[in-house]
């Protein structure tokens, strides 16, 4: 009989990380699900909820090149990410604190809480790539981002098990219940975090040091990968404009505007986000696989077909078009939070990989940051025009993918 084989323990710590990651995902993610919708409910408005959601993502992105260049130069990976996943995921359950007409303290809560993630990211990415340097980066991340998405399914079908047994009150009290109950899984992402920590105390043993120090410098394939994850996320349009759309969507329907009312309602909206984190998942795990055997072909893939996704959700007439839509998006997020990664492992060196992960996610913030803030004024301009501004941006990265694939296979040559 073959003995059966155990985890290495480089496996077992993505393995342990990705569960971390699971509940912390059930937190931030199942917020996110009605994120948009609550902030309408208080009284902000598209622009404003396309400027929070984008700022949010400029902060949690942007801060990343600072406090990744603090981790390389301190080398603390642990105190980093744990600073960070404290403030990320107990700054979710606050948001049951806010009152009925607090839109201000709540989008204040939501920066604070992309900046815990500013502080752990760099960190947690550096950590998760010394581990990978064993099992492959993009099988690896792929692990872990579908471990998150399990996550990001379960904390909006959380929610909507809580709306479903939260009958009585207003919408702003069933809404501030769904946050409470996210204490639960933001508690056990602590307990979990630390456990982790106390079992793999120096995760960088994972790589061995190069043989010589090779100092960071940006070279023309990582600028024209920047260029290319640039325009990517200018075009990749937040969720929250999303899961706003569809909730006045729905109170057209409910008002007579259509035919479809039986099938979307406010209490089954975090079941839409909860099946794009599912296409996530599983999109990660392929996708990242492709990329270990084909290299960035994965990635122009998985961006020719995520692209047309606002062409489906915010052009839908029926259901199925606005599923269709959804699951277009989440093919984007699973490629956005594996390959991405994987691509900046392979291209930065150990010494200075958090770094390199911070430029890289400063330079993703920015640009959603710009995207969303000019996708949520044309919103209510014209959807058309936020439509072919959203699917362009992303259709013209391919080019710059291709481009720096080409730059790669000169530098082995």
């Amino acid at each position: 009989m073959k003995q059966k084989k155990n985890l290495t323990p480089a496996m077992l710590f993505i393995v342990l990380f990705g569960i971390v990651s699971l509940f912390s995902d059930m937190t931030h993610e199942g917020a996110s699900s009605i994120r948009g919708a609550y902030l309408s409910l208080l009284g902000a408005s598209a622009a404003t909820i396309g400027f929070v959601s984008g700022l949010g993502e400029l902060v949690g992105y942007s801060l990343r090149y600072v406090f990744g260049r603090l981790t390389d130069k301190t080398r603390q990976y642990w105190p980093m990410t744990i600073i960070g996943y404290l403030v990320d995921v107990l700054a979710v359950p606050a948001l049951a604190l806010v009152h009925e007409d607090g839109w201000i303290w709540a989008c204040a809560l939501i920066i604070l809480e992309r900046t815990g993630k500013a502080i752990k990211k760099p960190a947690k990415n550096t950590i998760m790539s010394f581990a990978a340097s064993q099992e492959g980066a993009g099988r690896s991340f792929a692990i872990g981002e579908a471990l998150d998405q399990i996550g990001a399914f379960l904390g909006p079908l959380l929610l909507y098990g809580v709306m479903l047994l939260k009958t009585s009150g207003s919408m702003f009290q069933v809404y501030s219940t769904c946050f409470a109950v996210l204490l639960i899984p933001a508690l056990i992402t602590i307990v979990l975090l630390f456990y982790t920590r106390r079992k793999f105390p120096n995760p960088e043993e994972f790589e061995p040091e190069p043989k010589e120090y090779v100092p960071f410098r940006l070279k023309k394939r990582f600028i024209l990968y920047l260029a290319g994850i640039s325009l990517f996320a200018f075009g990749f349009i937040d969720y929250s404009l999303i899961i706003m759309h569809v909730s006045r969507h729905f109170a057209a329907i409910s008002a007579g505007l259509s035919e479809t009312s039986a099938l979307v309602s406010t209490g089954t909206l975090p079941l839409f986000y909860a099946g794009a984190m599912l296409v996530d998942a599983v999109s990660a795990l392929v996708f990242g696989m492709l990329y270990d055997k084909k290299g960035y072909w994965a990635l122009v893939i998985s961006t020719a077909v995520a692209a047309p996704f606002a062409l489906f959700v915010f052009g839908a007439k029926t259901v199925p078009t606005l599923l269709l839509g959804i699951a277009l998006w989440g093919v984007g997020m699973g490629a956005q939070e594996s390959i991405l990664k994987a691509v900046v492992s392979g291209i930065v060196p150990k010494s200075s990989r958090a770094t390199g992960f911070g430029i890289f996610e400063c330079c993703f913030g920015v640009f959603w940051f710009l995207g969303s803030w000019l996708l949520g004024i044309l919103y209510d301009v014209s959807i058309p025009a936020m439509i072919a501004v959203s699917m362009g941006a992303q259709l013209l990265a391919i080019p710059f993918f291709c481009l720096s694939a080409r730059d790669k296979d000169h530098e082995k040559g």
